[in-house]
């Protein structure tokens, strides 16, 4: 595996693009940084991140094996690599739809993934992830955000974390390349926040009160409210009641 360290940029996937740019990246290479200045979320969401407290890493793939309708399947399995790995550390992780992973009701850790894709082949995918874990207080404006320094009252090594996390990634990776696509579905389904009962929900409409369903291969969300209406959303086009 190629890591490639950094002191400071803007964002790790925008660094990590630049850098394939210049040049080929064998597949599986990692940039890590200690600070971003302008971390980015899903949507333009903005990562907040004290320097040097945080795991903040992007990972180059190559998933041209990949249907274009079936490229959910890599936020399933980033995101399923995470929960396993924070699972060795703490309990109660789930991963909040589409991809953000929950300690009960708070974030953790959030996950990026920008697609380079040419004649409906994605040709390379860029993998953002960012773990909150030695940071021990956030601003006003991220009100749910946690880190595992918070959970466990101790420090955590961010190198030793970034080795298992990277590790599991490409572990199920490989699972994604021989076509274990049932498993990795069925896991991140299992492994969804507040996947039973029901909940309140908003959309543009207003609040309702429905469950989960199941999430599509295009990441689609399925809700069925208390009447047994489904419903389908787009991210950004249903949030949970926090």
């Amino acid at each position: 595996m190629n890591i490639i360290r950094i002191k400071e940029t803007t964002s790790t996937n925008i660094e990590l693009q630049q850098m394939m740019m210049d040049g080929y990246l064998e597949e599986g290479t990692v940039l890590v940084a200690e600070n971003q200045t302008s971390g980015k979320g899903q949507a333009g969401n903005h990562w907040e991140s004290e320097p040097g407290k945080n795991l903040l890493f992007s990972m180059l793939i190559y998933p041209d094996f990949l249907d274009l309708k079936q490229h959910f399947l890599l936020s399933e399995l980033t995101a399923n690599s995470i929960k396993q790995v924070l699972d060795k550390y703490i309990d109660h992780v789930t991963i909040k739809w589409p991809n953000d992973i929950y300690y009960q009701d708070k974030k953790i850790s959030g996950i990026l993934i920008e697609n380079n894709i040419v004649e409906n082949v994605i040709r390379q995918s860029v993998i953002g992830i960012g773990v909150n874990v030695n940071q021990e207080t956030f601003a006003v404006e991220t009100p749910n955000a946690v880190s595992l320094k918070q959970i466990l009252e101790a420090g955590i090594d961010l190198d030793l974390l970034l080795t298992e996390i990277t590790n599991q990634l490409l572990s199920d990776y490989n699972k994604l390349k021989n076509k274990e696509w049932d498993d990795i579905k069925q896991y991140y389904h299992d492994s969804l926040y507040r996947k039973s009962g029901m909940y309140v929900f908003f959309d543009k409409n207003g609040q309702f009160t429905a469950r989960i369903d199941s999430v599509a291969d295009d990441g689609i969300l399925s809700l069925v409210t208390e009447t047994g209406e489904i419903r389908r959303y787009l991210f950004k086009e249903v949030s949970y009641d926090l």
